[in-house]
């Protein structure tokens, strides 16, 4: 069997070019997780959960069931309706409790060693877990624990919360639970299943997202209410920042082992990362992202005949925009949706199609006219090159770009899959140099300040600020003990690393 080994940074972004034709020009959320307690076909839910967790992750998935006497693994490469809706696959997953995970496959975390959820037999029980976000001091601790003999099967730092509780000294499981993630920094939202638990825990600062919600009497616990709407269950509550939520048959238990912190939930959710139709925080994200157009719209409105959208990220936003600066909307970008990351290993000739084989200009529309392209973000720029261009072959007169996010400066430490710093745009360039870059006759960000407004916040407190938005000011909220101790690692995605 070959050795599923991490690879270097060079080159798995070398791999990652190889398999999208548009360069992976883009921000990847990590995962998303989903259980059920008590409930009669549980591992056919928590696949139809997944389905609706799609957007958080596309490349693996895995689903852990119990059946009142063993628990049930099954973890696959691809898509949810790929391998879990097959009859043969879920029976294989028989009983009333299960949790699921589907995943973004990070830097060098390929293989099905690090696909989610992770499950030990420990001396208290057989447990599995799996968490969204990202454990900053994961490998400072995975080294500690290798030197005490722990011998770890992935390159996840997932697999680090097996070994604490493991290692734990505590007598009661969840206060083994509580000490292995009180020694964890970091974001991470998870669900974790024993015999007679459903475990759903928040980081005290609340960075990703976690909701508790109610099927007939059988409690969830998923990253989005999207995933409850999707089997007709109810939304009961988010779960806080800092709580752990155990489920039983006596029933629900909420507890708040952590220090209390101030929450720093992170602020591109909902730009981009959370589906449209979720409800997070309270807030509903369709609503905030066409509140994020209207701002853009106050803030750098331009002379033009129409906006249009850069799909589908940047819909909402257009929207709001457009109805803002009283411009028409217009379609006058169409998306392939049947393009994906295996779609073929492509030639250069077809590489050189760049964005074409995922959008097309919707000529019609746009021909002679003076446009504002609205997105929700620019990464690396190509892909908005490529666009920018793509509006000028189909005749645009002038082309306007307007992003509903400040300028993404710095990497992501926290769940979300970001370049190195020095391959962000916006890093290196001003806005100005970013403009003339893309070829747009002008360009402009929603300001930091603007972006809180949107999201019914009056400003942004410097001092303490109510989001995490530490990849557009760099105030990350947490210590990097990895980044700071570990020479050239930038995340431990670089080994293999993110739930």
């Amino acid at each position: 069997m070959a050795i599923d080994r991490p690879l270097s940074r060079r080159q798995a972004m070398r791999n990652a070019m190889d398999e999208t034709p548009f360069g992976d020009d883009t921000l990847h959320e990590e995962c998303g997780v989903f259980g059920i307690y008590n409930r009669t076909d549980a591992a056919a839910l928590v696949t139809l959960g997944l389905h609706a967790l799609q957007h958080r992750g596309q490349e693996a998935a895995g689903i852990v069931a119990f059946d009142g006497t063993q628990f049930h693994v099954e973890r696959h490469p691809g898509l949810i309706g790929d391998t879990f809706t097959k009859q043969a696959v879920l029976e294989r997953l028989p009983g009333e409790s299960a949790i699921g995970h589907t995943r973004y496959a990070t830097t060098g975390g390929g293989g099905l060693r690090n696909v989610q959820p992770f499950f030990a037999e420990l001396a208290a029980g057989g447990f599995a877990v799996a968490h969204n976000g990202n454990i900053t001091n994961a490998l400072t601790v995975q080294r500690e624990l290798q030197r005490r003999g722990s011998i770890f099967s992935s390159t996840s730092d997932t697999e680090t919360i097996l070994h604490l509780i493991a290692t734990s000294g505590a007598r009661l499981f969840k206060d083994k639970l509580i000490d292995a993630l009180s020694r964890l920094e970091g974001a991470f939202s998870l669900v974790g299943l024993s015999a007679k638990k459903l475990v759903g825990v928040r980081d005290p600062l609340g960075i990703r997202p976690l909701v508790l919600g109610d099927l007939e009497g059988s409690p969830i616990i998923t990253s989005e209410t999207c995933a409850l709407d999707i089997i007709g269950a109810d939304f009961v509550r988010d779960i806080e920042p800092g709580e752990m939520v155990i489920v039983t048959d006596e029933g629900i238990e909420s507890l708040f082992p952590f220090q209390k912190r101030k929450s720093r939930f992170c602020i591109f959710e909902y730009v981009y990362f959370a589906r449209p139709d979720s409800t997070v925080e309270g807030r509903n994200v369709y609503t905030i992202r066409k509140n994020i157009g209207a701002e853009l719209a106050r803030e750098s409105n331009i002379d033009a005949d129409l906006v249009v959208p850069v799909p589908d990220s940047g819909v909402p936003a257009a929207i709001g925009y457009a109805q803002q600066a009283n411009l028409a909307f217009e379609l006058g970008i169409i998306r392939n949706h049947y393009v994906g990351r295996t779609f073929i290993q492509p030639s250069d000739a077809i590489r050189h199609m760049g964005v074409k084989l995922k959008h097309n200009a919707n000529r019609a529309m746009i021909e002679g006219k003076r446009i504002v392209l609205v997105d929700d973000s620019i990464v690396r720029g190509t892909t908005s090159q490529k666009i920018v261009q793509m509006m000028r072959d189909a005749g645009a007169s002038e082309v306007h770009m307007r992003i509903a996010s400040p300028p993404t400066t710095g990497a992501c430490f926290y769940g979300v899959d970001t370049p190195e710093t020095g391959k962000l745009l916006a890093s290196r360039m001003s806005v100005e140099q970013m403009a003339e870059f893309i070829k747009v006759d002008s360009l402009a960000f929603i300001s930091i300040e603007g972006l809180y407004r949107a999201c019914d916040e009056p400003d942004r407190d410097r001092h303490q600020p109510q989001y995490c938005d530490a990849c557009f000011t760099g105030d990350y909220p947490t210590a990097l003990t990895d980044l700071d101790a570990h020479e050239n690692v930038r995340q431990l995605s670089l080994l293999g690393g993110f739930g």
